[in-house]
């Protein structure tokens, strides 16, 4: 079995997962909960084995290019929910964070990706590559985690302020708990991951830490954005909606240092 037929089947539970997500969103019987968890953590499982087979197909690190990239951040994705689902039992999330992930899958699918394993450039022949991407984007799924939890804020906030009861356990104090803590998370990883690790690997590539390069610079932008919501939140004490409006904006900042840089800004990091 090759590394194109166990992505495919990973991208083919994830939508089960969502489906099943969704079914629990309208019936709110626990077991089709259970069952997309499941259907995401034996996806999550064949998915990395799908970027195991990559590696040794391509013999460098499964995110050389988009479509490598976009596998690696859906994996990501899948892993951090995985993860926070277990811990916090956000099931209402799932339906909404699974067609995020679902889309990931899908523009990495897409004939305009180009899949074949190709040699790498020199900048990119190095061991900072693993550490600098792989942190980075598992950073960023755990942002993308507190992008559908603040948006689940906002509307919990809207409901309670017209009376409507919630679902027991996931008032909008535990959402907005959730958005805090998995950012906390999500914010060293980055930290370590996009900025620290790609510095280091930046001066050995190209002799110097930093170029003002436009992915470096919206980088940089979206750690501010999230290193803003930690400092107003623990020495100011926002909480709430402005911690959302915060949260919201970094994942945003993040998407465009991730999508837009590519395809409209040219860049040292133009490689895909």
């Amino acid at each position: 079995m090759n590394e194109s037929t166990l992505f495919l089947i990973s991208f083919i539970l994830y939508i089960f997962s969502a489906f099943f997500y969704f079914a629990f969103l309208f019936s709110t019987k626990i077991k089709f909960a259970k069952q997309g968890y499941w259907a995401a953590a034996i996806g999550l499982a064949i998915h990395t084995a799908a970027l195991v087979l990559r590696i040794f197909e391509s013999g460098h690190a499964p995110f050389t290019n988009m479509y490598e990239s976009l596998s690696f951040f859906g994996w990501s994705a899948v892993f951090a929910y995985v993860f926070v689902e277990a811990k916090f039992k956000l099931r209402k999330a799932g339906p909404y964070y699974m067609l995020i992930v679902i889309a990931l899958m899908a523009l990495a699918s897409s004939p305009l990706m180009p899949k074949e394993a190709t040699p790498l450039i020199p900048a990119l022949q190095s061991y900072w590559l693993w550490l600098h991407v792989s942190i980075t984007l598992i950073g960023e799924a755990f942002f993308c985690i507190a992008f559908v939890t603040s948006i689940m804020y906002l509307k919990a906030i809207s409901k309670e302020k017209r009376g409507i009861d919630l679902e027991p356990g996931l008032t909008s104090e535990k959402l907005d708990s959730i958005s805090y803590r998995v950012i906390a998370i999500g914010f060293p990883l980055f930290t370590l991951g996009g900025l620290v690790f790609g510095m280091v690997w930046a001066y050995k590539a190209w002799g110097s830490y930093w170029s003002w390069d436009p992915k470096e610079v919206w980088s940089l932008i979206t750690w501010f954005i999230f290193a803003l919501y930690l400092h107003t939140r623990l020495v100011m004490g926002w909480k709430g909606k402005k911690s959302a409006i915060v949260a919201i904006i970094g994942f945003l900042a993040a998407m465009f240092t991730y999508f837009g840089v590519n395809y409209l800004l040219a860049g040292l990091h133009s490689y895909a």
